[in-house]
């Protein structure tokens, strides 16, 4: 049975909505949400921006995209890490003629301390905390385990390959505690250099032992 609140001055029922006037809270069209509302933001608060994917248009966007993103190495759809690694081996091997230990010292001391901006750059460009695409760290961490473990043989660098990606990929303690707690870029800097610790630790114990 209608409410007889509903009905016209004839009986029959009226076209006006029941909750309100159109002008009032329950006014409009039935079932529309503000845009507020549907998003699930509070009115009037700014809402958080969405993430961005990396792609080669936004990595040729700006140049600390381009060191953040290892030249391209860190937009692999799979494994970004290993590629990144890979690009640092590769780098490695290809400037070793022309830089001291020295020289590749100091390279790194700057890649990493400069890393802590670019990849905090990259990160709040992409909005997201650690973006597995940014393989800076990657790079600059496997490039100190290539210099400390230099002279080695192509199978004792593919060993340090190994166990650095492991401990990177992995995250076993304390490597996990730092990737937890300290966040930006020298947080995405540092758990990859503890990383590094741990593969010249172990190769370090490996040689000892033979």
């Amino acid at each position: 049975m209608q409410n007889e609140s509903s009905l016209g001055p004839a009986g029959s029922f009226s076209d006006a909505p029941t909750g309100g006037t159109p002008d009032g809270p329950s006014g409009g069209t039935p079932g529309a949400r503000s845009e507020d509302t549907a998003s699930g933001a509070p009115r009037g608060e700014p809402r958080a921006p969405r993430p961005r994917r990396a792609t080669a248009r936004f990595m040729l966007s700006h140049p600390l995209h381009i060191l953040s993103l290892g030249f391209g190495s860190g937009l692999s759809p799979i494994a970004p890490g290993t590629f990144g690694t890979l690009f640092a081996w590769a780098s490695f091997a290809a400037f070793s003629a022309q830089l001291t230990v020295i020289e590749w010292g100091i390279l790194i001391v700057i890649g990493f301390v400069a890393g802590i901006g670019i990849c905090s750059f990259t990160a709040n460009r992409l909005g997201i905390e650690d973006p597995s695409p940014v393989v800076w760290d990657e790079i600059v961490a496997f490039w100190l385990v290539l210099l400390m473990v230099t002279p080695a043989t192509f199978t004792g660098q593919l060993w340090a390959f190994i166990v650095f990606r492991f401990f990177d990929m992995v995250k076993p303690p304390p490597i996990r505690y730092f990737d937890r707690r300290l966040k930006g870029g020298f947080g995405i800097m540092f758990d990859d250099l503890v990383a590094a610790f741990f593969t010249l630790l172990v190769i370090a114990l490996w040689r000892m032992s033979v």
